[in-house]
C-alpha cells in the first residue's frame, strides 16, 4: 500500500510504478477548486473567505479555493471588495507576526505562477487589483486576483500553487454547476448561499470529494479526497482508516459454526 500526498503529475508516476506489483495505491493531489456564490448570499463573507483560502501558504495548497465563481450581476460588487480586502495580505519574512504571505518553494514555481498570469492577461484577463511590490528576497509572487477570465483559458482550468484567484461569472445555476465540474480535478469546493438548504442543494451538484456550506469548518474526522486527477482513496476519519485494510472473507460449513 502506498499513500500520496503532492501533484498530479508525481502521483500518476507513483501508480504506475505500483502497477507493476499491484501494489494499492491512495493518491491526493491537485486541485483547481471552486467557490460558488449564490444570489443571496453574504459576498462580503464569500470573498473574504475565498481569499483566505487561496491564499493561504501562498497559495501552496491542493484543495485551495482558487476560482470564486460568482453570478454576473454581482461582478462589480465582488471586485469593489476585493479591492478594498487585498491590502490586509501583506507580504515579508515569515518569522514576522505582521506579514500574511510568504514566498513559493522555489524559483521555478515562482515563474510557472508568473508566466501563467502573463498568459492570462495576454488572452484578456485584467487585474482586479494591481499587485503589490515584493520583497527583494525570496520567491515571492503578490497576491493577484484576475477578473474577465474565460473558461477555457489554462488561468481557469489548470493549478497554479501560487497566490492567484480567478473571478468568474456564470448566468444561471445550471451554468454554475457545469463551470464548477468542469475541469479534470474534482478536490474541493465551497458553496455561499442565501440558505443552508440551497447551499446544501448545489454542494450535492459538486463533482468533488469535500464541499463546505456557508464557510462550514474543516472537520478532521470527515473522509478527505478527490475526484478525477485530483486522487483516489480518501484520508482521515474511518474512510481514511479503511484505506489501508483488506477484508478476509472466511467460509465455515454449518456443522463447524454449530460448534462455536
Amino acid at each position: 500500500m502506498v499513500s500520496f500526498t503532492g501533484s498530479t503529475r508525481a502521483g500518476q508516476h507513483i501508480a504506475q510504478i505500483c502497477a507493476a506489483t499491484t501494489k494499492r495505491v491512495a493518491l491526493e493531489m491537485g486541485g483547481k477548486s471552486a467557490a460558488v456564490m449564490l444570489p443571496g448570499a453574504d459576498t462580503a463573507a464569500a470573498v473574504k473567505a475565498t481569499l483566505g483560502s487561496c491564499l493561504l501558504n501562498s497559495g501552496q495548497t491542493c484543495s485551495a479555493t482558487t476560482r470564486l465563481l460568482v453570478h454576473e450581476d454581482s461582478y462589480h460588487k465582488v471586485a469593489s471588495l476585493v479591492t478594498e480586502m487585498m491590502p490586509g495580505w501583506r507580504m515579508g519574512d515569515p518569522a514576522d507576526p505582521a506579514t500574511r504571505l510568504g514566498p513559493l518553494v522555489s524559483e521555478a514555481q515562482k515563474q510557472k505562477a508568473l508566466q501563467m498570469v502573463d498568459a492570462a492577461r495576454a488572452s484578456g484577463a485584467e487585474y482586479l487589483v494591481s499587485p503589490a511590490a515584493t520583497p527583494e528576497q525570496g520567491f515571492f509572487v503578490p497576491p493577484i486576483v484576475l477578473g474577465n477570465v474565460e473558461r477555457d483559458m489554462p488561468i481557469a482550468n489548470e493549478e497554479v500553487f501560487g497566490p492567484v484567484l480567478t473571478v468568474m461569472t456564470y448566468r444561471d445555476v445550471e451554468d454554475a454547476v457545469r463551470v464548477a465540474n468542469g475541469t479534470k480535478y474534482g478536490l474541493a469546493a465551497t458553496v455561499w448561499a442565501r440558505t443552508p438548504e440551497e447551499g446544501l442543494a448545489l454542494a450535492r451538484r459538486l463533482r468533488a470529494g469535500q464541499v463546505d456550506v456557508n464557510g462550514a469548518p474543516f472537520n478532521p474526522a470527515a473522509p478527505f479526497g478527490g475526484f478525477k486527477q485530483s486522487g483516489i482513496g480518501r484520508e482521515n476519519g474511518q474512510y481514511g482508516l479503511e484505506e489501508f485494510l483488506e477484508p478476509v472473507s472466511i467460509q465455515l460449513p454449518p456443522s463447524y459454526v454449530e460448534t462455536l
